[in-house]
């Protein structure tokens, strides 16, 4: 689990439209993590569009705009985080075709919200090195295997990098094992 040190590093948001259900979890996770409440739907998607949002913890049951709604709305906008519902509604088998990560039925104790939190960071963190990986080592045999002014000029390789540097951020900031991420450069991928 992080400790005090790391919380900065894991970013939840705690979306419930009863102010004192959102913030009493996000009283549970104090200390644990960055928290960010919001109290509807729309103010969620707001947060998450402005900001990197890790895990969500979304109630399923809200007026004007549903948990459903916003899940929708962060499965079509290629959301890349962590997804848990918390909620008092019981689920039916309309929840196999959700896109949420995990699903937790109201009251949950400070524990159960912190281990949750700590377990969808560490799947995020694997996820996300896992894509590193993958973008890196494309960027890694073009740099071995081109001259740099065509890397230079080419748009795609840019991105592409850019892409790497973004995800290795993200996965040393989730992970407690930078070894891991070091690991990956030291892995000849250079002409034999």
């Amino acid at each position: 689990m992080p400790d005090a040190d790391q919380s900065e590093d894991l970013r939840a948001l705690v979306v419930d439209d009863e102010r004192e259900v959102a913030d009493a979890y996000a009283l549970r996770l104090r200390g644990f993590c960055e928290v960010d409440t919001a109290y509807g739907g729309e103010e969620a998607l707001s947060i998450i569009d402005e900001s990197s949002v890790d895990v969500v913890l979304l109630d399923r049951h809200m007026p004007e705009m549903s948990g459903d709604e916003v899940l929708a709305a962060l499965d079509e906008g290629g959301y890349y985080g962590r997804v848990v519902m918390v909620t008092a509604v019981d689920p039916g088998f309309d929840v196999m075709e959700m896109p949420f990560d995990d699903y937790l039925c109201k009251p949950v104790d400070r524990e159960d919200v912190r281990a949750v939190i700590d377990q969808q960071r560490r799947i995020l963190a694997y996820e996300t090195l896992g894509e590193y990986f993958s973008v890196e080592s494309k960027r890694a045999v073009l740099e071995s295997e081109t001259a740099p002014e065509r890397r230079e000029s080419h748009e795609g390789y840019a991105e592409l990098a850019d892409r790497a540097e973004r995800l290795e951020a993200r996965a040393r900031r989730l992970l407690d094992d930078d070894d891991i991420v070091d690991g990956f450069d030291r892995i000849g991928r250079e002409e034999l």
